[in-house]
């Protein structure tokens, strides 16, 4: 089972109960606070004989002082027959009023520790306990998958409003909820008698001599203790000439004579009791009202993850991809095998498999740790997406292992790797499964194929590809669940004419207020930032276009910069618009190219309409972090996108250096990459310091700026080694 499946599993099959602690624990947590304010608490250098003195001069018939967590000193005695318990002040031993255990209800606290079942209870409430640290350890490798490893923990989360609420709380409490867990364990063992604190108490009895009591000032023994390590002064009887004075303290016990002031015995604390009582402070916040705080809020937050995880439970469910028509495994001859983390690359699956299946075959798909062949087998596909650093999606976790395991056979497996190029990992694990199937002899009908952002269109591609490998006629149209849309009117446009007869717009769109539940469940516009993208479904069509955004919802607007292609049904579109109509949009997150937050500098590459997210970057820098721009176009007067915004972000500050270059005037200084490599010394300067690099525009123009680089770095550095330190990102079309 993955850690996907037990975090779900135990979420919501124990989720109720753990709110429950959660919520009761959080009311418990109350107490510390409150006891911390009710009376002072001794002085840390007072000893135990001063303030037993001052106790005994003012109440006489004092029967036990006793030290609570918060520190206020507490005194039981009687008057007459009526027993009392009051504050004390341990500065002169006077009473300060009546104090009462806590006022809290005690059906909250039998509710926490016993689910109110007695002792079946408590032991319930040790399994939910156990539940809750299985929770924090699952829901910790899961984090660190989705943010990409301990490296990226603390960037910016994406997605819907509940995905974020989960991600960011657990972010913050997980090692609290985690400590909560395993100290209640602790407390646990002892509760149910599986662990004994204490040993046995020794017969001590004083000697009665016939001498009067000895002072509590004149106690030797006992002045070797500080009422800060005092837990509890227990006074000899007057009606039993044997009893003994009693003290009890943080490290350990001990029973001291009345007439001497001799320490007849002492039993040190256990290791268990010191643990313990460790854990009662941790777990509790006891002696320590600032930590109880933190408790308090971390117990509130558990009602706040299980909210957010049916949240997300439910939008998974929606989105799950179920494959019609699947032929029984040994029977079909071809075999379509997945690895995916997210569900996204199983609709890729049931495009192929519902395309081979109308050619004619028999197909199977399944998840990818099921791999094997059967006398039937003709064709295996993997479609292999790669999470993380480069890790396989959780449940496919054990697969190379499995596959290295088996013969080869002579029925080729064909590997289709999903990725995104910003992360240095691309398709990491789908090169690595293409990798031990070669290794092992298994042949292959196609090469390995990378497909980049679940890219439709390179998909159609390469069912080209396979439907000329295969001599048959066949045809992948993916047509991806498109998530929840919201509708965006346009507010302003900067139209820029085209040489070739085209045209270009920077596009400015309303962003709407949402309702609270759009915003959890991801409806329509989530939280969204420069470098993210906007899908957008043309008339006509079911696959949506996606236009890097140059703004972010702090700015109040979303932004786009659209160029004319043929034949663009989505360009022709969008260009068409006029000031008030809408369009229906959704926002796809795009984190591998975010800037994290950082003070070193940043250089930007754009050209074209490429510069779109990088001006989003510039126009949200209010630190003033130094970001040097390359830009390349064709014609400063038909082409310099977002001049006048630069130029005013140039004198603010925001912008440090701006380098513009075009291909198509006398002397316009050529192409970006042209510009990079004259301003190579800046550049290695730059990137000495540790700058981050982004590089937005057509894949052409990408690789004209790797070579560049690489020759401007050359021979210490190259592009593939800032990918490595995940300094360089590139977002091409």
């Amino acid at each position: 089972m993955s850690w996907k499946a037990v975090h779900r599993w135990l979420g919501l099959t124990l989720g109720t109960l753990t709110v429950v602690l959660g919520i009761t624990g959080a009311i418990l947590a109350l107490d510390p606070v409150l006891h911390a304010w009710e009376a002072p608490a001794a002085p840390g250098s007072l000893r135990v004989t001063t303030l037993a003195e001052r106790v005994k001069r003012n109440v006489p018939d004092t029967e036990e002082i006793r030290r609570l967590p918060s520190g206020a000193i507490v005194v039981f005695s009687f008057a007459g027959e009526q027993p009392l318990a009051s504050y004390m002040d341990p500065a002169d031993g006077k009473v300060l009023g009546a104090w009462q255990a806590s006022a809290l209800p005690r059906w909250v606290k039998n509710l926490h520790r016993s689910l109110l079942l007695g002792d079946a209870g408590r032991w319930a409430a040790a399994g939910v306990a156990l539940s809750m640290g299985l929770l924090c350890v699952s829901a910790l490798v899961l984090l660190l998958r989705r943010m990409g490893g301990w490296r990226r923990l603390s960037a910016r989360v994406r997605g819907s409003l509940a995905q974020r609420i989960h991600v960011v709380a657990g972010r913050v409490l997980l090692a609290v909820l985690c400590l909560t867990s395993i100290t209640a364990l602790t407390m646990s063992a002892s509760t149910l008698g599986l662990v004994a604190l204490d040993s046995s108490e020794p017969e001590v009895l004083s000697v009665a001599t016939g001498r009067p009591d000895l002072p509590a000032a004149q106690l030797g023994s006992l002045e070797n203790f500080a009422v800060k390590d005092l837990r509890k002064l227990t006074f000899p009887s007057a009606a039993d000439p044997e009893d003994t004075w009693k003290v009890a303290t943080a490290q350990g016990q001990g029973w001291i004579d009345r007439y001497s002031g001799q320490m007849l015995a002492w039993q040190d604390a256990t290791l268990a009791q010191r643990v313990n009582d460790l854990a009662v402070v941790l777990h509790t916040g006891d002696a320590a009202w600032l930590w109880a705080l933190v408790l308090g809020s971390a117990g509130a937050s558990v009602l706040l993850f299980w909210l957010s995880g049916m949240v997300i439970w439910w939008q998974a469910r929606r989105q799950t991809t179920q494959i019609a028509g699947n032929t029984p495994l040994t029977q079909a001859d071809v075999l379509i095998f997945v690895a995916s983390e997210g569900g996204s690359t199983w609709g890729f699956a049931q495009t192929l498999h519902k395309a081979l299946s109308d050619g004619g075959h028999r197909v199977h798909s399944g998840p990818l740790e099921n791999f094997r062949t059967t006398a039937a087998t003709r064709l295996v596909f993997v479609l292999a997406a790669t999470y993380g650093e480069g890790q396989a999606p959780a449940h496919a976790s054990q697969a190379l292992d499995r596959i290295a395991k088996l013969d080869a056979s002579a029925v080729p497996v064909t590997v289709l790797g999903f990725g995104e190029r910003q992360f240095p990992a691309f398709c990491a694990f789908a090169v690595a499964l293409d990798q031990r199937l070669r290794a092992q002899g298994w042949p292959a009908l196609l090469p390995l194929e990378c497909i980049h952002q679940q890219s439709g269109q390179q998909f159609a591609r390469w069912g080209d590809a396979l439907a000329q490998a295969l001599g048959e006629k066949l045809v992948l149209e993916h047509v991806p669940r498109i998530p929840f849309t919201t509708a965006l009117t346009l507010v302003a446009r900067q139209d820029y004419p085209d040489a070739q007869g085209g045209a270009t717009a920077i596009l400015r769109f309303a962003w709407p207020a949402q309702r609270l539940w759009a915003r959890l469940c991801g409806h329509g516009l989530s939280r969204f930032a420069a470098g993210d993208l906007v899908g957008i479904v043309p008339p006509g069509s079911a696959v949506p276009r996606y236009y890097s955004l140059a703004s972010g919802q702090e700015d109040g607007f979303l932004e786009i910069c659209v160029r004319q292609m043929a034949g663009g049904l989505c360009s022709t579109s969008l260009l068409g618009l006029r000031v008030g109509d809408s369009i229906t949009a959704f926002i796809r997150s795009n984190p591998g190219f975010a800037l994290p937050r950082t003070r070193r500098p940043v250089v930007l590459i754009g050209a074209g309409t490429g510069v779109a997210p990088l001006a989003g970057f510039i126009r949200r820098n209010d630190r003033r972090i130094p970001m040097h721009l390359y830009f390349g176009g064709r014609d400063p007067a038909r082409d310099f996108y977002f001049e006048p915004e630069l130029q005013r972000w140039l004198g603010d500050g925001r912008l440090a250096t701006l380098q513009a270059v075009f291909s198509r005037v006398p002397d316009g200084g050529g192409y970006v990459q042209d510009a990079l490599r004259r301003d190579a010394e800046r550049l290695r300067a730059l990137l000495a310091q540790g700058a981050i690099v982004r590089v937005c525009g057509s894949r052409v123009m990408a690789q004209g700026v790797v070579a560049a680089l690489n020759l401007v770095l050359a021979p210490l550095q190259s592009v593939a080694t800032l990918k490595a330190e995940e300094r360089y990102a590139e977002d091409v079309f």
